[in-house]
């Protein structure tokens, strides 16, 4: 076992990479100078910037949290540097033959830890220990915490640009800070422009440039779409680099501490490397994975071949890097005279394979199948467009000595052989490790051109060309709408077509005038401030103040006598009543469970409503985290996934604004406006197809039922569940049967 991992360790050291930009070669013992003086910690810098920010010094604090963000961009790329320089002045030598075989390689590891803790003394003009952080602060910096503050300071310093750019840059990893989207609305307001430049400072260059490329591509601009999944193909191999430099870093180790831990020497050295190596093999889902996010792009890396391979092939050829024809344009040896009089007049006389760029198009694209096939190498789909691109190459061009980017398959072959060395580790020094699906096959371009276009079906099948594409993710359930309401009296209002959307309904009458007025005065007696909140007044905009009750909350208050139990029994009721509804309306095939039940109420704050432009509650979607800019909801937590569908039963209409807003995925398109009043009920799926938000309230309290359920038993809302057993309680003791002998405050 310990000779199979040190043989894969060795050959996976000879597999790595040549750095991409080292050092000087080791000729002479040059010196790294350290560059402008030592590096001020960031950490240091970001305390000095929160305190001068709440001591209300918004200009040292924009100095102190930018430095702070150079400080740690800087770490980052000294580290990187320093890991690259070293590779190339102390390699790893791998240890030969007889006694004393190992020696060499432990030099080897010697030196390259002195080589790297000099080089980043130099660079950081002191030592490397004044860096560390702790995990608190390392976690502020990932989560782009300092530009939180950063967009607050440069308000109030009136330089409204800046704070657009802060406030973005820290959206991107924060899509769900719904009071975030808030501020870019109101900085869009208070510059009177449509749009702003919206800049995130810390894009991923690969991330942009494969955006850039699937735009490019869809809009059938072939040429700059090759343009950007070239240049994010680069982007992205120099990423890899990085990541990998930046996980030989620290580890925390999860049995033990381990400063504190007396392993021996091979354990030690065993333990921490798997940790690093586990962390390089998963650079690849850190690199599909865009900043705020939790799921990577699925099938990221290969995605790029295969649109490539399709670029090339419908892109454009040149004539004499002038002259453009559409490669789709097939032209059989005998027509060239022909078309060279017509592209050319009388004066060509080589033949079109040395002038016309037909082959090189289909070689390229001919690499970048094969390239695709190294992650996929059973897709049927692409193995057929493999075997018409050689069809089209030219007699003199062998297609087996074709074949995918070297890069690429020393980048695949690396990580294959990481994956062996993991497993075998994991074996023989007894960890628990899965190897995880990284380029999972349902992720693929969302086109009918799994056939090169411009090629006709009739010439597909002659050819044995597949017009499949990969298989996108099934919806989970069947969307059926317009069953029985249930209860006489309710009015039927609008369906999904009539509110301009899907599984969405709008009722009349689920309450009466008597039922309203009883729920908002008990809504008076069990309310508290910041509910479901952590207690925050203003949780969505700081011009209303927000209230909430559960109903297990409702009936302990009854129970106690401090509001009617009759009242707090009707808050029960009307929900279950709402649930019944939703279920039959939907036509729903299996139980639909309470998620969560809440009694709110939005009040205007006096004083503050002239002018406003926000709204009362941001548009979201309540099962996954909207992201207007990329046109996406990711369903991925913090979100609360499990939940299914939604309603909102209102009590009151003596208040101005409110009104309920659905939008289209941009948050911006209003596609339906619903005012409240007492007994209309809005109901609709939880999901990115119904991103909604409340305008604000300006004068008075709106106040409604607010609901959401699951088709999940597992996550049914634990209170609603005691409600359950109180009320059961409770209608026995009605009946006067007190077999069970348990008080219902005991419940409570």
């Amino acid at each position: 076992m310990q000779e199979r991992i040190w043989a894969s360790l060795l050959l996976l050291l000879l597999l790595l990479p040549p750095p991409l930009c080292g050092g000087p070669p080791d000729s002479g013992r040059q010196e790294l100078e350290p560059e402008r003086g030592p590096l001020q910690p960031f950490d240091l810098l970001y305390a000095s910037g929160v305190a001068a920010y709440y001591n209300g010094d918004y200009e040292q604090a924009v100095r102190d949290l930018e430095s702070a963000l150079l400080s740690h961009r800087r770490l980052r790329e000294v580290r990187t540097r320093c890991a690259r320089h070293c590779a190339v002045r102390r390699p790893l030598v791998p240890p030969g033959a007889g006694p004393g075989a190992e020696l060499p390689f432990f030099r080897a590891l010697l030196e390259r830890a002195r080589c790297y803790r000099s080089c980043e003394s130099q660079r950081l003009g002191g030592p490397a220990s004044r860096h560390r952080v702790s995990e608190d602060v390392r976690s502020d910096f990932q989560r782009r915490v300092p530009y939180n503050y950063l967009q607050r300071a440069y308000i109030k310093l009136n330089q409204l640009q800046k704070a657009v750019e802060a406030a973005h840059t820290f959206f991107m990893a924060n899509p769900e800070h719904m009071e975030m989207q808030q501020n870019i609305e109101n900085y869009r307001m208070m510059a009177g422009v449509e749009e702003f430049q919206l800049i995130d400072r810390e894009a991923k260059p690969h991330l942009e440039s494969y955006s850039a490329g699937v735009k490019h591509y869809e809009a059938d601009d072939f040429e700059l779409a090759i343009k950007y999944f070239e240049q994010a193909l680069q982007e992205y191999f120099s990423e890899d680099v990085e990541c990998r430099t930046l996980c030989e870093g620290p580890q925390r180790f999860e049995e033990y501490e381990y400063l504190g831990h007396k392993g021996g020497l091979y354990e030690t050295i065993s333990d921490h490397y798997m940790q690093v190596l586990v962390c390089q093999h998963e650079c690849v889902r850190e690199l599909a994975t865009r900043p705020g996010r939790l799921s990577p792009i699925e099938n990221f890396l290969p995605l790029h071949y295969d649109y490539l391979q399709f670029a090339y092939y419908r892109g454009k050829c040149f004539y004499n890097e002038e002259f453009v024809v559409e490669t789709f344009l097939i032209v059989a040896f005998h027509t060239w005279p022909l078309l060279k009089l017509m592209l050319c007049g009388e004066g060509l006389e080589r033949s079109p394979p040395e002038h016309l760029g037909f082959f090189g198009e289909y070689v390229k694209a001919l690499e970048c199948a094969k390239a695709y096939l190294l992650f996929h190498p059973d897709d049927e789909d692409v193995q057929d467009n493999v075997d018409y691109y050689e069809s089209l190459l030219d007699d003199s061009i062998d297609p087996e000595s074709i074949e995918a980017r070297e890069d690429l398959i020393m980048f695949v072959k690396r990580h294959k052989l990481e994956s062996e060395l993991i497993k075998s580790a994991a074996e023989g020094l007894g960890f628990s490790y899965t190897e995880p699906n990284y380029w999972i096959r349902y992720g693929g371009r969302q086109d009918e051109n799994r056939v090169p276009s411009g090629v006709n079906i009739e010439g597909a099948e002659v050819h044995g060309l597949s017009m499949g594409k990969k298989s996108s993710p099934k919806i989970d359930r069947d969307l059926r709408e317009g069953g029985p309401l249930l209860y006489e009296n309710i009015t039927f209002v609008y369906n999904s077509e009539q509110l301009n959307g899907t599984q969405r309904v709008l009722l009349d009458n689920v309450l009466s005038e008597e039922q309203c007025r009883e729920l908002h005065s008990v809504a008076s007696g069990i309310m508290l401030v910041g509910d479901g909140y952590r207690g925050k007044t203003s949780p969505h905009t700081p011009n209303e103040k927000f209230e909430g009750a559960t109903v297990l909350k409702a009936l302990k208050f009854g129970y106690e006598g401090r509001v009617p139990l009759k009242s707090a029994r009707l808050f029960y009721d009307i929900s279950e009543k709402a649930r019944k509804i939703v279920e039959s309306y939907f036509m729903l095939n299996s139980t639909l469970y309470f998620s969560y039940t809440h009694l709110v109420c939005r009040t205007a704050l006096s004083g503050q409503q002239d002018r406003r432009n926000d709204l009362s509650h941001p548009i979201h979607a309540d099962n996954c985290l909207l992201d207007p800019e990329a046109n996406e909801c990711w369903k991925e937590p913090p979100a609360y996934t499990f939940r299914d569908y939604s309603a909102l039963l209102y009590m009151n209409d003596d208040f101005e604004g409110g009104e309920f807003i659905f939008t289209e995925m941009d948050a911006k398109t209003v596609t339906a406006s619903i005012k409240p009043k007492c007994g209309r009920m809005i109901s609709f799926s939880s999901g990115g197809e119904n991103p909604h938000g409340v305008k604000a309230v300006t004068k008075g309290q709106r106040c409604a039922v607010a609901l959401w359920f699951t088709l999940n038993p597992l996550y049914r809302e634990l209170e609603r569940i005691k409600a359950d057993e109180v009320i059961a309680i409770l209608d026995q003791e009605q009946q006067g049967k007190h077999e069970l002998n348990i008080n219902p405050k005991d419940e409570l």
